[in-house]
């Protein structure tokens, strides 16, 4: 599992790697994708206080496999409170009674035993659960850091195409000022300026809240208030197939591995309950000492079992082993339907990439510049250029958008088949 080996190798690298130089001379904290999972498996307090639950287990191992504590009793009798003046040696020794005994409880039917593997059990089951939880965190990481990506694709396209318009409206003022173009163009070329504007401010905003909503995965003491995130927006093709990445998810879900040893711990309850329907035997030995004799006695005790069999925890035992093997089953179907849909999800999200990839980008961007050139040389109307600028715009956010739900749905499918090594 990632946070195991990260549990052993991980801190060390990563803060190692954590600090990059920038071009400025100053030091901002960059993180990748993996360093910004491996902060959140070490860092996040939720998941960290997921995984005390192991623990409290294995303290639950430590009850479950305790031995019976032995008793002590001790006694005396005939003792002459109201008649002092008996108080001798010889009435100690002759008349009153001393009785000191210790006794045990023996249990039967392997009892202990039962008891250690049931919580034994249960512990997997707990670490599974565990596991399972890294897994929605790693998602949840995942999926935040690719919204810190589209929102510093989308601000520095939103500056670069500001700048870009923003030499524009100096030619226009230039041919304002010539009287090739009049006043009414030129103030709707200084209008439009104002979107791009607002575009580079809420741009900033979107990046900000990003990076707010990824510390709180990674955790507030994990990264400083200024750091950043390291790569960009990419496709990488993937190649694999549903029978595939279902079979694997099979193997690599850690909630489908919790709900196999649900099984295992049911199984485990059904034993332990029978062994609690054999009967337990109270033994004691008691020293006595009366009338100057000393003598040992040697009592038992034992329940009946008329009434009581245990029967109504061994009858909900068996249901429960029904109950984890129906939730199996259900934990099986679960796993193919995330599979599925997250496989599908792929798919459609790359077909739209690939419509963008496959002549849209080029094609706003002639028609964007062929307007320009069109326009400054007065063979288009300022309506066909604001056209054709806000058709370049609105296409090159939205491919941006679709690389950003290509690599989203790639996290999502790596979260359905339960690793982050896909084909």
């Amino acid at each position: 599992m990632r946070s195991k080996y990260f549990r052993i190798f991980g801190p060390a690298a990563i803060f190692f790697l954590l600090f990059v130089g920038t071009g400025n001379g100053q030091n901002t904290t960059l993180i990748s994708l993996d360093q910004a999972i491996d902060l959140a498996l070490a860092h996040n307090h939720a998941i960290k206080a997921t995984r005390t639950l192991i623990l409290q287990n294995q303290a639950q191992e430590i009850t479950a496999n305790l031995r019976p504590n032995p008793t002590l009793d001790a006694d005396t009798q005939f003792i002459p409170f109201f008649s002092p003046q008996y108080f001798s040696e010889n009435n100690l020794n002759d008349t009153q009674q001393f009785d000191i005994g210790i006794g045990y409880l023996f249990e039967r039917g392997h009892k202990r035993q039962r008891r250690l593997q049931a919580a034994r059990d249960q512990t997997a089951v707990t670490r599974a659960q565990v596991g399972d939880a890294e897994r929605t965190l790693a998602f949840n990481v995942g999926q935040q850091f690719v919204s810190v990506l589209l929102a510093e694709s989308t601000l520095r396209f939103a500056l670069e195409d500001l700048k870009g318009f923003q030499q524009t409206v100096d030619i226009s003022e230039a041919q304002l000022k010539a009287g090739y173009i009049g006043e009414g163009d030129y103030l709707k070329i200084k209008l439009q300026l104002l979107q791009f504007q607002t575009d580079v401010s809420s741009a900033r905003l979107a990046k900000v809240q990003a990076l707010v909503g990824l510390r709180e995965f990674l955790g507030y003491n994990a990264v400083p208030a200024d750091y950043d995130v390291m790569g960009d927006l990419a496709y990488e093709p993937f190649k694999g197939t549903l029978e595939d990445l279902q079979a694997k998810a099979l193997r690599e879900r850690p909630d489908f591995r919790a709900a196999e040893l649900g099984m295992t711990a049911a199984k485990s309850q059904i034993l332990l309950a029978k062994a609690n329907a054999k009967v337990d035997v109270n033994g004691t030995y008691d020293f006595t000492h009366v009338s100057g004799e000393n003598t040992a006695s040697v009592f038992v005790s034992f329940e009946l079992p008329i009434f009581n069999r245990n029967q109504g925890e061994i009858a909900r035992t068996g249901y429960a082993l029904t109950q984890a093997q129906e939730q199996q089953q259900a934990a099986s179907d679960t796993v193919l339907s995330d599979v599925a849909n997250a496989y599908e999800a792929v798919g459609s999200n790359d077909e739209v990439v690939q419509l963008y990839t496959s002549g849209y980008l080029k094609q706003a961007q002639d028609s964007r510049d062929i307007s320009e050139y069109a326009y400054k040389r007065g063979g288009a109307s300022l309506l066909d250029y604001l056209d054709a600028e806000r058709s370049y715009r609105s296409v090159q956010l939205a491919y941006r958008q679709a690389l950003a739900s290509y690599m989203t749905a790639l996290e999502q499918l790596k979260e359905a088949v339960g690793t982050r090594n896909l084909p």
